[in-house]
């Protein structure tokens, strides 16, 4: 069987950079399991798997446009403190799910100074050339609790897009999408589109 739209697929990666170092992997755990053409994968690598086969091992390299984007420096900007819940303890590297008109979008802390907050709205790894390496481990129909589950997700749209290889993302959302809690303050400086609303912390 061959990787086509909503087979389930069971993959080994290692994800690297230029330089040869490794930014993620899932050897000698276990293998990543996504369906495939859904958005759990980042386009460039869901385009590589289209047609491969169990077994099949490949190496691909996938330029920003079709990875995680070039970095965008109108998605780095500050806010005040007080535009936050109450009580939230900031600190750099958290993440926080904020609301824009393009949807829901997740920003990190890159710096706290006093009340001024900068937040970064670029993925971890935009603007950076992906090398990966990949081992199909197996390719199924899926059941029917995960077409059902997959119908679920899509009608909630609550990861819309947010899912992606690399970085500790591999896998859908990987726990950095969703709800994070409640709260609607809104935020000044935009995401590179206008307000968004800050939420709960997504993480540490």
């Amino acid at each position: 069987m061959t990787i086509s739209k909503d087979k389930v697929v069971l993959l080994n990666y290692t994800l690297k950079d230029k330089d040869g170092k490794v930014l993620d992997t899932c050897v000698g755990t276990e293998p990543l399991e996504y369906i495939h053409g859904n958005g759990y994968l980042i386009p460039g690598l869901e385009r590589e798997l289209e047609g491969k086969a169990s077994g099949e091992k490949f190496s691909c390299v996938i330029q920003p446009e079709d990875g995680y984007g070039l970095r965008n420096e109108a998605r780095v900007f500050s806010i005040n403190r007080d535009r936050f819940e109450d009580g939230v303890d900031i600190q750099v590297g958290m993440m926080f799910q904020v609301q824009t008109m393009e949807g829901v979008s997740v920003v990190t802390v890159t710096s706290v100074d006093g009340d001024k907050i900068t937040v970064d709205g670029n993925h971890s790894l935009a603007g950076q050339v992906l090398y990966f390496d990949i081992e199909i481990v197996e390719v199924r129909e899926p059941t029917e609790n995960e077409l059902a589950r997959l119908s679920l997700q899509s009608s909630l749209n609550g990861c819309g897009g947010c899912g992606g290889c690399g970085g500790g993302g591999c896998g859908g959302c990987g726990g950095g999408c969703g709800s994070c809690g409640e709260g609607d303050n809104a935020c000044e400086g935009g995401c590179g589109n206008g307000d968004c609303n800050c939420e709960n912390g997504c993480g540490n």
